[in-house]
């Protein structure tokens, strides 16, 4: 290899080397809000101490024999029977407030996430099949969930746990019911777009299946809106969770989630006990607040368009 060659080799090799990826790309684009990198700091704060709440917390609050109805309504930094200090206060059963408040997040985030994860699947299913069927199909379809955007969010998921009973499974299935018709709409839009473009047509005239070309071609193309929906849904999840929780159609007492956690202080509220609303409150309003800051980057990342 003559030096010249040597030479243009060694000019070329660093210009690939700093070819960024798209992640690395989003990742630069993301850390320039500061705001948004402040909602992520904090989301995963909130995030590692949910998981962490069976090391770190003096008291179980699901299990009854370690909650002594003497230890009720005492303030913050109150000593409790078994010794350890309450740096929240105790609600009305007992249950150390910090404890709950971390075991009630673990119910939150989890009610979220697989709510959101689940309705995505279903919408993205529902939204490809009415872009890429067309006719008759995408008809019925898009009335669906013209008819599911039409009623209340709130009003869907009351009847739908009044009807079920509390528990976890039937909150995750109420808040999907709820969500679905988002993203079938949105995906419905965004694959509408893809299925006219040339890399379609030519998966088509090479034979693929239908299925092939829908969620091999069509489908990862699709998600970009997708993420944005599963940010701004979770904080929905969250609040609604909780707004059944504190109505009494959601989680049982025995299950220590914020909204019940609310419902357990609000009587108490004009007796001066503000502790056992306030602090849930305060932990639920963060954690949405997190999870918004962080949806509303993205999205501006994901679309440039929307930012100034």
């Amino acid at each position: 290899m003559t030096d010249a060659a040597i030479n243009a080799a060694a000019t070329t090799l660093p210009a690939i080397a700093k070819e960024e990826t798209p992640f690395t790309r989003f990742r630069k684009a993301f850390v320039e809000d500061k705001v948004a990198v402040a909602g992520l700091v904090l989301f995963l704060i909130i995030v590692s101490l949910a998981l962490l709440a069976p090391w770190i917390t003096p008291q179980n609050p699901y299990d009854l024999r370690s909650v002594d109805i003497m230890d009720s309504r005492l303030p913050p930094g109150a000593t409790m029977g078994e010794g350890f200090t309450s740096w929240l206060g105790t609600d009305g059963v007992g249950r150390d407030l910090y404890s709950g408040i971390l075991y009630g997040l673990r119910i939150s985030l989890m009610v979220g996430a697989l709510s959101g994860i689940i309705a995505a699947s279903v919408g993205m299913a529902v939204g490809l099949t009415a872009a890429y069927a067309g006719g008759r199909v995408e008809t019925v379809l898009m009335r669906i969930v013209d008819l599911q955007l039409s009623l209340p969010a709130v009003l869907i998921a009351l009847i739908l746990v009044a009807a079920l009973g509390k528990g976890v499974d039937k909150i995750i299935f109420a808040l999907v019911v709820v969500q679905w018709a988002y993203y079938a709409r949105t995906v419905r839009g965004t694959a509408l777009v893809e299925r006219r473009k040339e890399y379609v047509e030519a998966a088509q005239s090479l034979g693929l299946s239908n299925a092939r070309v829908v969620f091999r071609h069509i489908m990862p193309n699709c998600l970009a809106p997708v993420i944005v929906i599963i940010t701004v849904q979770t904080a929905h999840a969250i609040a609604l969770e909780a707004t059944l929780s504190f109505l009494g159609v959601g989680l049982p007492q025995t299950e220590p989630s914020l909204g019940v956690l609310i419902a357990n202080g609000f009587q108490y509220m004009l007796s001066g006990k503000y502790w056992i609303s306030v602090f849930p409150g305060l932990a639920l309003l963060l954690t949405i607040v997190s999870i918004n800051l962080m949806g509303d980057r993205i999205r501006d990342v994901l679309n440039p368009r929307l930012e100034k």
